[in-house]
C-alpha cells in the first residue's frame, strides 16, 4: 500500500468561500441572541403549542417566578426580532407565531432541540426524547374504552386514531395534539354513545374553517340554553386556529372555557347524533341523515372582517340564536 507522506513543504490552496452574507449573518445572530434565553425559549414554545393560537402575559406569567414586566419584556425582545408578532385587545395584548417564521420555530423546537438535548444521537426519537405519538395515542384510546364499555375496544381505538390524524394535518407544533386529540375523541364518543331520548335537544353549527362563526353559534347556544340543549361546532376544512377577534368574544361569551375551544373536522357521528344541524356556507358537504333537520344561515365571514365586523356578525348570529334556542325548547 502506497502512502504519500505531507512534508513541511505542503501549502493550503485556498478554496473559494461560500459562507452566507455579513448582512444575513448579523440578522441571524441577533436572532440567536434573542433565542438564547431559557425563559425566551419556554415563552416561545408555550406560544407556539398553545391550542390558541396565542398567549398573553397573563398565560406565561407561571413560567417561572417573575414579574409580569418581566415576562413583557422578553416577550417584546421575542417580537423585535420578528419572531413573535403582538395585537392588543382591550388591557391585554396577545402574542403569536410570526407567520413568516412558522417553519423555523417549528424546526427549532421539534428537531434542533431534541438533538441538542442529546448531542450525537441521531434518532433523538427513537431515545423517547420526541413523543411517542403511537404510544401514546394508544394509551389514550385504553383509557376512553375503560369510559365508554358499550363500545368494542377497537372501535374506540380508531376514533382515537383517526382523531389524532385528522388534528395532526392543520397543527401547527405537535406537543399540543395528543391534549386536544383526547377532548376531539371524548366528543365523538359522546356523540356515538348519545340516547335521543334521554338527553337535550343537539345542535351543530358546520362552516368551513371551524375558525369564526360556527364556533361563535355554539358558544352563543350553550350560553343562553344554560344547559338545556347542547351545541357542538365543526368544519369541511378546518384551520389551525380561531380568528384573533372571535377568540377574544368567545373569551367574552365563555369566560375559560373559550381555552378550550379548537378547530376540528366534520364527522359523520357529529351529524348522526344531531337534532338540527345548522350550515353556514358549506350546506353542501354534510351528509343527509334521516331524522335530522338541517337549515342554512347566510352570515358573514369573520376571517374577512374587522373587529367591530365581528361584534356585527356576532349579534347577527346571536338574533337567530335566540329564536333557535325557543323554538327547540318550547
Amino acid at each position: 500500500m502506497n502512502v504519500t507522506l505531507r512534508t513541511a513543504d505542503d501549502t493550503c490552496s485556498p478554496v473559494v468561500a461560500h459562507a452566507i452574507g455579513l448582512e444575513a449573518a448579523s440578522s441571524v445572530a441577533a436572532t440567536l441572541k434573542a433565542l438564547s434565553d431559557p425563559l425566551r425559549l419556554r415563552m416561545l414554545s408555550a406560544v407556539a403549542s398553545d391550542p390558541r393560537g396565542e398567549s398573553c402575559v397573563c398565560d406565561l406569567a407561571d413560567l417561572a417566578d417573575v414579574a409580569q414586566p418581566t415576562v413583557s419584556h422578553h416577550l417584546k425582545v421575542l417580537k423585535d426580532v420578528d419572531v413573535l408578532t403582538s395585537e392588543r385587545r382591550g388591557t391585554w395584548v396577545w402574542y403569536r407565531i410570526n407567520p413568516n417564521r412558522r417553519n423555523a420555530v417549528t424546526a427549532l423546537l421539534e428537531s434542533f432541540a431534541p438533538a441538542t438535548i442529546a448531542p450525537g444521537n441521531a434518532s433523538a426519537e427513537d431515545d423517547g426524547l420526541r413523543p411517542d405519538f403511537d404510544a401514546r395515542v394508544t394509551r389514550l384510546a385504553k383509557e376512553l374504552a375503560d369510559e365508554v364499555p358499550e363500545l368494542d375496544e377497537d372501535v374506540v381505538l380508531s376514533i382515537v386514531r383517526e382523531s389524532y390524524t385528522s388534528l395532526a394535518r392543520t397543527a401547527r407544533v405537535t406537543s399540543a395534539l395528543v391534549p386536544l386529540t383526547e377532548r376531539f375523541a371524548r366528543q365523538r364518543l359522546a356523540d356515538l354513545t348519545r340516547d335521543r331520548d334521554a338527553s337535550v335537544p343537539q345542535v351543530l353549527f358546520v362552516c368551513v374553517a371551524n375558525a369564526g362563526r360556527s364556533q361563535l353559534a355554539a358558544a352563543l347556544v350553550n350560553k343562553l340554553a344554560g344547559g338545556k340543549v347542547v351545541a357542538r361546532s365543526a368544519g369541511s376544512a378546518p384551520a389551525d386556529v380561531i380568528h384573533p377577534h372571535v377568540r377574544s368574544i368567545l373569551a367574552e361569551i365563555e369566560g375559560d372555557l373559550a381555552a378550550e375551544r379548537f378547530p376540528k373536522p366534520l364527522t359523520d357521528d357529529a351529524v348522526r347524533a344531531a337534532d338540527v344541524v345548522i350550515t353556514m356556507g358549506c350546506g353542501d358537504v354534510c351528509p343527509i341523515i334521516p331524522g335530522v333537520r338541517y337549515d342554512d344561515w347566510a352570515v358573514g365571514d369573520p376571517a374577512l372582517a374587522s373587529r367591530d365586523g365581528v361584534e356585527a356578525i356576532r349579534d347577527d348570529i346571536a338574533g337567530r340564536v335566540c329564536a333557535l334556542v325557543d323554538d327547540l325548547l318550547h
